[in-house]
């Protein structure tokens, strides 16, 4: 009853609805250089992400960010036409419409190294795939003791251009969504 009771509390806090899925970018491994340049793609592959699902990036400001990029920048690590900049992690990101949203690490060369995702976003409710779990988001640096005070940022709102190929995805960050989620690890330990 425990566990439900965190469960329910986590999608409260998050403004997840009962059908949304909530995707922890890389799972254990987080959103960091991988050990090789197909890991995110072999993460994301066994999963379905709806519209209303949140892809949660755990990383440490600073050593990582995120830029949300159209297909042609996407594919050569180029940031030609950047449509977002998220550098404050942990961020969550809402994926709000169906369609292609590519990110990947601006910092040196970590998207040559696969630091990048691409998700196809479809009407259909989201699915997990097969994280090994339990693991503790404090190894991200994400502690259980954020403050929910801290600024949540909003992405900017899409243009017509970049609607295709990132379809208005709203960033929020949410420390208090994420100190649940760190707690229900936690108590799977």
């Amino acid at each position: 009853m425990d566990n439900f009771m965190m469960i329910m509390t986590i999608m409260m806090m998050m403004g997840s609805s009962v059908n949304a899925f909530t995707h922890i970018v890389g799972a254990s491994h987080g959103w960091r250089v991988p050990d090789n340049v197909t890991f995110y793609d072999e993460w994301a592959k066994p999963r379905t992400f709806g519209v209303g699902d949140k892809l949660v990036f755990p990383y440490r400001p600073g050593a990582n960010n995120i830029v949300a990029v159209k297909k042609a920048d996407y594919e050569v690590c180029g940031e030609e036409n950047v449509i977002n900049m998220y550098y404050l992690g942990p961020t969550i990101l809402n994926l709000t419409e169906a369609g292609d949203y590519y990110y990947f690490d601006g910092i040196g060369k970590h998207c040559e190294a696969g630091q990048k995702l691409h998700v196809q976003v479809g009407l259909k409710e989201g699915t997990s795939g097969a994280d090994p779990l339990p693991f503790n988001l404090e190894t991200f640096g994400i502690h259980t003791s954020l403050d929910p005070t801290q600024n949540v940022a909003p992405a900017a709102a899409p243009t017509a251009a970049t609607k295709a190929s990132h379809a208005n995805a709203n960033a929020l960050l949410v420390p208090a969504g994420l100190a649940a989620v760190a707690m229900f690890f936690s108590t799977l330990l």
